[in-house]
């Protein structure tokens, strides 16, 4: 089975990567594509509330806790002193299959990204002067001396439109079946 497409959603604090990211996943799946997302945390992770019982079982010792009911599951992995975090690679083996994964963080991995710039930038160093994995960018902002496709950040039809061709995606998930 070929491995999912990755493609990245990358910048600095407060650009609008979040924005972004979540209004291509909604043009995306409206083109019949199924997405996944994966968000990277910088720091400790906790997406249980203190006091429910499963947060009382990660804190009783549990290796894994999985919370389920008739809308969603969750699974959650306590990293041992031994273990390291997942690479993205391994986080995408782990998804259950689907058309692209839509990653937000992991800025440093060779997987290929779009930059979000913004007037609101917290740096003066855009990614993409160092970073050959940054394919594009999407800006509010003109980008003097950038060679690589800007985008408009609020034209979320021609970006997402630009990350299917360059991963060279099906135009929608149905066509892709019926040619299998």
């Amino acid at each position: 089975m070929p491995e999912t497409p990755l493609f990245g959603i990358t910048g600095w604090k407060n650009t609008g990567k979040t924005t972004l990211l979540a209004a291509l996943v909604t043009e995306l799946t409206a083109r019949g594509l199924r997405i996944s997302t994966v968000k990277h945390a910088h720091h400790a992770l906790d997406i249980d509330e203190e006091g429910r019982d499963s947060w009382k079982h990660r804190k009783a010792g549990s290796h894994e806790t999985l919370v389920s009911s008739g809308r969603r599951w969750a699974l959650m992995h306590e990293l041992g002193e031994d273990e390291t975090e997942l690479s993205l690679k391994e986080i995408a083996t782990r998804m259950s299959p689907c058309d692209l994964i839509l990653v937000e963080g992991y800025k440093r991995d060779s997987h290929p990204k779009i930059e979000v710039l913004g007037s609101a930038m917290v740096t003066d160093d855009p990614i993409w002067t160092a970073d050959p994995s940054v394919v594009a960018v999407a800006s509010d902002t003109p980008q003097s001396g950038c060679r690589l496709p800007i985008f408009d950040r609020n034209d979320v039809a021609a970006i997402a439109s630009f990350i299917v061709r360059h991963l060279d995606l099906p135009k929608n998930r149905n066509a892709r079946d019926a040619a299998q």
